[in-house]
């Protein structure tokens, strides 16, 4: 039988989701338990990652959004998960997302969280997909998850989302750096946000240009490591068709304008995903990097309880005056 924390946030109380995503985030006994029980209750969410380099106007794209997708006819209930950089004092989120959501937070049917990276590094931290598995078991529509825009390491978003919207601006200076952040690569949707700034028409045609120059037509799907049979063969025979090529748009935020086009795009990629075939493949691919983090984790941390820690802090020691090096510190450490 679940337990009264979770059968209450799976009825939709606010204060017990509340409660339980603060266990789950702290790893607790009773969060680790929770999440073995929601998980049969998941897999209809449209994850949704937002990412892109700080100042962009992400938060106020997630705002706006948010309201456009409670436009719709079914009403849908919105999750949003703002991953704050940490505190260097607390260790907590610093909330700074949660100040520019005030307008959306208190409609009933959206749910707002802030967590804290915590040093992880990808823009989102460990405990992100465990908070996006809260949600869609708590029966909420799309779970928006808006990364710290960290550049490069954001990558690791595709692991997660569905529909990946990378934001951009018209004054971040030469767009080919976004390429060499690795970051186009894994959008779904490219937006210029302020596009009421000069330059807009350059951006917006620079990034049409990479598109057309062939990024993103591998689906984001080349971070693949295991697949079942199924899917591998399904990857491995995408006919053209089945690319989709990501549309640039432009909004500005601040004034609602193009979040209505943006909200039609993010409903057209999920159709699109869904209709190929590929929402259960991208499902699968998140599954083995979930499976994959805590086993990782996991070992390390049964190793670390083993682990003679005599031996090892003699090993630590000559690391430290230089009598061995790190390769050779590994390989001590692993033979304990």
């Amino acid at each position: 039988m679940p337990s009264a924390l979770v059968e209450k946030a799976l009825q939709g109380d606010k204060l017990s989701l509340t409660r339980l995503l603060t266990e789950v985030e702290a790893e607790t006994p009773k969060g680790i338990q929770a999440l073995d029980l929601i998980y049969s209750h998941t897999g209809k969410a449209h994850k949704i990652g937002i990412t892109g380099a700080p100042g962009s106007g992400k938060s106020t794209l997630v705002a706006a959004l948010v309201k456009e997708l409670r436009r719709l006819p079914d009403k849908p209930r919105i999750a949003v998960i703002a991953v704050d950089p940490t505190s260097p004092f607390s260790g907590g989120a610093l909330l700074g997302d949660r100040v520019r959501m005030l307008q959306i937070q208190h409609d009933p049917d959206v749910f707002i969280r802030s967590m804290a990276t915590r040093g992880a590094l990808g823009g989102l931290s460990d405990r992100t997909e465990a908070f996006t598995q809260v949600f869609d078991a708590a029966g909420y529509d799309y779970v928006l998850i808006e990364t710290v825009g960290a550049g490069q390491s954001e990558i690791d978003v595709v692991n997660l989302a569905h529909t990946v919207i990378v934001v951009d601006t018209p004054d971040m200076g030469d767009d080919i750096q976004a390429i060499k952040a690795g970051i186009l690569e894994i959008a779904d949707l490219l937006v210029v946000n302020k596009a009421d700034r000069p330059g807009v028409e350059g951006s917006v045609r620079n990034l049409q240009n990479m598109v057309n120059a062939g990024h993103g037509k591998d689906l984001n799907l080349h971070h693949h490591r295991f697949l079942t049979e199924k899917n591998q063969e399904k990857l491995e025979h995408i006919d053209a068709e089945d690319h989709w090529f990501p549309p640039v748009l432009k909004t500005v935020a601040t004034e609602n304008i193009g979040i209505a086009e943006l909200a039609e795009k993010i409903l057209e990629h999920g159709k699109f995903l869904k209709g190929h075939g590929l929402w259960e493949l991208k499902t699968e691919l998140a599954m083995h990097e979930i499976v994959a983090r805590n086993l990782r984790l996991g070992l390390y941390r049964r190793w670390l309880e083993d682990a003679d820690k005599t031996k090892l802090q003699a090993i630590m020691n000559d690391l430290l005056e230089k009598r061995i090096s790190p390769n050779q510190a590994v390989k001590a450490l692993m033979a304990l």
